[in-house]
Parts: structure tokens; C-alpha cells; sequence
């Protein structure tokens, strides 16, 4: 149960929610502030003041006064006529978070819109009714309008939804679950297609997938750190405290402690290798540097979801209808790129290393790690594939953000392209994850072949629960299923889960 009572929330607080249906309460001390602030913009209304899209038209419209009998059919022509998305519907994951931002968003009590709006965006999470909302159309300008639209239509029982695993029209869904479709009175289509939620609910969804490639990685790293016999010593703590960069420690304490007591890593003390490649010797600080990206991201991010995204604002301490900015996304819209390039970076370098561990190692490992090389081609084609995800990433990460066309007849002249910064992060995640469930099934071979010497406290205990899903397998064979289900391993917190209980990460 997630509590709405005016609190600050961390992209912590949506991880349950990506999965699966969660319950959402909003407190009474919030409805008062939400029922205040309507009161508040009702007698402005009463007063017959210019109000931005409220007695106005919107954007290049704006200079067009709304007659009073024409201001509710202005808020529902407003959320039609922006239902202009196209694509695939976003995934019910992130359309969950969408809805929580929303009602956090005007929980804050600055939008002027009444308590029934708030609470059927509660009973929509709450009954898990997620509106189908096209991925593309929206330029992060003056909000997420077109997809904010699309969900605006579930609550006036228009447009359709996924409910109870079926795609099927809003109204249909509401009168199942014994809701009630909303009338839209003033300003409450402007403000529900308003803001950077959209936007938001994409950085939250990288973030979240990010945080938990952070420690895969290291994992994963250090399983052909050893696999390779390259030196453990260089990820000794005391070196990397030299260095002021917290990503950089926390990283190379993992490999440390994941290594710690391998009988492999022992097996070759006292050879005469003196220094190993930057893929391997350097990754504290290359998982390292897109560990800094990322806390810096987290913190703008969550400043975001704390934040009031609406335009026009009612200032509940002075009474004042107030616009601005508030809507646009352009510090989602780069930190959004920010990790893009941070995650990017961590599938870089995991295929140099499934790479150089296809040349062979020593007398263990055969080249491409197959069992009779010329008859058997190995994993040679793991790391074509990986290479070629590795390009990709390289053209998805060119920054959105330093993009803009203008739009609304020149009123929105410069806007962020922050929801397709934030799909294209989740595209570059998505080959990162393939990239490294590769790496893991090329580094947890090479570890079987050292057998009888065990590996590290923290390796031995990935590679015994990769084992349990994939078996180790010598001759050529199709690939394809053993990276799928390794992708499920890379993914899923579990494979953290099984080493944390030995090692804790960072």
C-alpha cells in the first residue's frame, strides 16, 4: 500500500508496481488541500478573470476568450482533440506510473481541480484499469499531451484499457469495477493533459532497470575477470579511496569481495602477466563513472516526481492564479540522455570482454570456447550479436534533448523530445541486458572449465544459480533460448538476491 499524505517519494516507492497491481491511499489531510485549492479557482472563476485555458483558448488560441456557456465543452474538445498518439500502447508498468504521478502531481493542491478527479485516478490504480496509451506523439512541451490525453479519455469513459487482461472500452471497464465516468469542468482537461508525467514514468522505469544493472554488471565482470586469470589485486578498496569518485569504490569493493578466496584467482599468483586490458582492469571506473551518472540522475528525477507540473497554478497562500513553465520537460529530457550514454557505456565494454574471452585463455579455455574448434564454431556468434547490439546503442544514444522543432503555431518554440529520450533509454537497457546475459553465459562456461578449482565466495554462488537455469552444455547448439532465458536471469533481482545473501553490493 503506497500512502499519498504529502510526503517526499523515491523511485523506490514504483517498483512494485511495474509487475504488478498495487493499492494506493490517499490520506484526508490531502483531500482538504486538494478540496481548498478547487474552492479557491471556483471563485476566481465566479469573478469572470482571464484564466489561461480556462476562459481561454490554448497555445497560439489563447487570444480567443471562451464564452461561458462553451468552458466545459472547451475542457472535453481539449482532451479529444489531443488524443493524437500513435504506436504501441506503453507497457502497463509504466502506465501504472503515470497514473501515480498524476495523482501525486495533484495531491500537492495547485491545480484547482476537484477531489473526483484525484479519486477515480485512485480507483483506476487501485482496480488496476490502465488506460492504452500510444507510445509516440509527444515533444515534452507544454507536458505529455498526446499520451497525457489518452489517459485523460479513460476518465470520462472514452478510449480504451487493459482490465483484468483483456483490452476492452474505458466505459465498459468502469461500469465492471462500479465506477463512474467524470465530467471535465473547468481547467481539469487542461490539467489532466498537462505535465511531465509521461516523460517521468520512463526515466523511473530506466532508473529502476539501471539500479539493478549496476550490481549485475559488477557480478558478471568479475565472473570473467576470473575466467580470464587477470589480477584481483588492482580492485583492491585502499587503491580506488584515491580516486574522490563513490561509483568508482563502491565498484571495485564488489569485484574485491566477489573474488574473495577463488581458487582460480589463486591458480595463477605467481605468473608473469603484468597488466590486463582497460575492460577488465578498469571496470571501476567505466561501471564505475555510469554509477555516478546514475545518482546523479536519481536525484534529479526524484526532484521531479516531488515536483508541481501543471500550468495555470493556484497558490493556495495568496490565492493567486499564477502561470509558467512547470510543464516542460527539459530536465527530464536530458537526464533521460544522461543514462542513455551511462547505460550505453556498460554494454560497451561487457562485449570487450565477451570478445577477448573468445581468443582463448591459456590451456583451459579453447579459442570461442568451443569443445573442437573448426568442428565446433563455439560461442563465436555471442559475440557478433552482442557487437552488433553495442552499435545500436551507439546511434540510440545520441542525446534527444539537443533536438527541438517548434510547435503550436511558434508558442511552443523550444521543446524537449523527453519521451523519446526516455524510450530510446529503455531500448539501449534492453540490449545492455542482452549484452550482459551473453557475457554471463560466456564467463560461467569458462568458470566450469577450471573445475575442480572453485571460484570466488561470491562468483561460485552466481554461477551454482545460473546452473540451476541453464545447464552447461559443451557442443554447438542453437543459442537463441539460452540467451533468453539468461536475459531473465540478468533482469530479474534474484540473481543479486542469491549473492547478496554472501557479498553485499553497492
Amino acid at each position: 500500500m503506497l500512502k499519498i499524505h504529502g510526503q517526499s517519494y523515491t523511485i523506490d516507492d514504483f517498483q512494485p508496481f511495474i509487475e504488478k497491481r498495487g493499492k494506493l491511499q490517499v490520506t484526508s489531510e490531502v483531500k482538504s488541500k486538494i478540496v481548498h485549492s478547487h474552492n479557491l479557482l471556483t471563485k476566481l472563476i465566479d469573478s469572470d478573470e482571464t484564466i489561461y485555458g480556462l476562459n481561454t483558448g490554448f497555445g497560439a488560441l489563447s487570444k480567443y476568450r471562451i464564452p461561458k456557456d462553451d468552458r466545459l465543452l472547451l475542457q472535453l474538445n481539449l482532451v479529444r482533440s489531443h488524443a493524437t498518439g500513435v504506436g504501441n500502447p506503453l507497457e502497463t508498468g509504466i502506465t501504472r506510473f503515470i497514473l501515480i504521478l498524476k495523482l501525486i502531481n495533484f495531491c500537492h493542491g495547485y491545480s484547482g481541480i476537484r477531489w473526483e478527479v484525484v479519486q477515480l485516478i485512485r480507483d483506476l490504480i487501485n482496480h488496476d484499469i490502465l488506460p492504452l496509451i500510444p507510445s509516440k506523439g509527444s515533444v515534452g512541451a507544454s507536458g505529455d499531451l498526446a499520451p497525457l490525453a489518452h489517459m485523460a479519455l479513460t476518465l470520462i469513459g472514452e478510449g480504451e484499457v487493459h482490465f483484468s487482461d483483456r483490452i476492452l472500452p474505458s466505459i465498459v471497464a468502469l461500469k465492471e469495477a462500479g465506477l463512474e465516468p467524470i465530467v471535465l469542468q473547468q481547467k481539469e482537461g487542461l490539467s489532466l493533459v498537462n505535465g511531465t508525467q509521461v516523460s517521468t514514468a520512463l526515466a523511473i522505469c530506466g532508473l529502476l532497470r539501471l539500479q539493478n544493472i549496476l550490481k549485475v554488471a559488477d557480478i558478471i565482470g568479475a565472473m570473467s575477470v576470473e575466467s580470464c586469470l587477470f589480477s584481483r589485486l588492482v580492485f583492491r578498496p585502499k587503491i580506488h579511496r584515491l580516486k574522490k569518485h563513490p561509483g568508482q569504490l563502491q565498484s571495485a569493493t564488489n569485484v574485491w569481495e566477489l573474488l574473495a578466496k577463488s581458487e582460480i584467482v589463486a591458480s595463477h599468483r605467481d605468473c608473469d602477466h603484468v597488466q590486463d586490458p582497460y575492460s577488465f582492469r578498469c571496470i571501476p571506473h567505466i561501471h564505475g563513472a555510469s554509477r555516478e551518472l546514475f545518482t546523479g540522475a536519481k536525484r534529479i528525477i526524484e526532484n521531479e516526481i516531488n515536483s508541481v507540473s501543471d500550468n495555470p497554478l493556484i497558490l493556495p497562500e495568496t490565492g493567486e492564479v499564477v502561470t509558467s513553465g512547470h510543464f516542460h520537460a527539459e530536465v527530464v529530457a536530458q537526464t533521460s540522455d544522461t543514462l542513455s550514454i551511462a547505460a550505453s557505456e556498460m554494454g560497451a565494454v561487457s562485449e570487450r570482454r565477451i570478445a577477448r574471452m573468445m581468443e582463448g585463455i591459456g590451456d583451459n579455455i579453447p579459442i570461442f570456447l568451443a569443445e573442437t574448434p573448426g568442428i565446433d564454431s563455439g560461442y563465436m556468434m555471442l559475440q557478433v550479436t552482442a557487437a552488433s547490439l553495442v552499435s545500436e546503442n551507439k546511434t540510440l544514444s545520441h542525446p534527444a534533448s539537443v533536438d527541438s522543432l517548434p510547435t503550436s503555431a511558434g508558442k511552443e518554440d523550444f521543446v524537449s523530445m523527453s519521451t523519446w529520450a526516455g524510450r530510446k533509454l529503455l531500448k539501449i537497457l534492453e540490449n545492455v541486458e542482452i549484452i550482459l546475459a551473453i557475457e554471463l553465459i560466456v564467463s560461467c562456461h569458462a568458470l566450469d572449465l577450471y573445475k575442480p578449482l572453485k571460484p570466488g565466495i561470491g562468483t561460485k554462488i552466481a554461477r551454482n544459480y545460473i546452473r540451476r537455469h541453464i545447464k552447461f552444455a559443451k557442443n554447438d547448439r542453437i543459442l537463441t533460448h539460452e540467451i533468453e532465458q539468461a536475459v531473465d536471469l540478468v533482469k530479474g533481482r534474484r540473481l543479486v538476491q542469491a549473492v547478496e545473501r554472501v557479498v553485499k553490493l553497492f
